[in-house]
């Protein structure tokens, strides 16, 4: 068997935001998530989807002080 290990694999910075994005909207389509599952980083998907979602939400707060304020 000549799988990468799971803490080996090497994805683009690029690749694991995109696949982050296309979680987010919850379309993908299942050739790509194949793709990913077998390239990417497990932690480095998390990482970014942690650092994603705070990224919304504090982009969501700042909007609405602007528009209340």
């Amino acid at each position: 068997m000549s799988e990468t290990p799971v803490h080996q694999r090497k994805g683009s910075v690029g690749e694991t935001v995109k696949a982050v994005l296309w979680g987010f909207l919850g379309v993908r389509r299942n050739a790509d998530y194949q793709r990913d599952v077998a390239r990417l980083n497990p932690i480095h998907l998390m990482v970014a989807g942690v650092v994603m979602a705070l990224l919304f939400v504090a982009t969501l707060i700042f909007i609405v002080h602007w528009v209340a304020g």
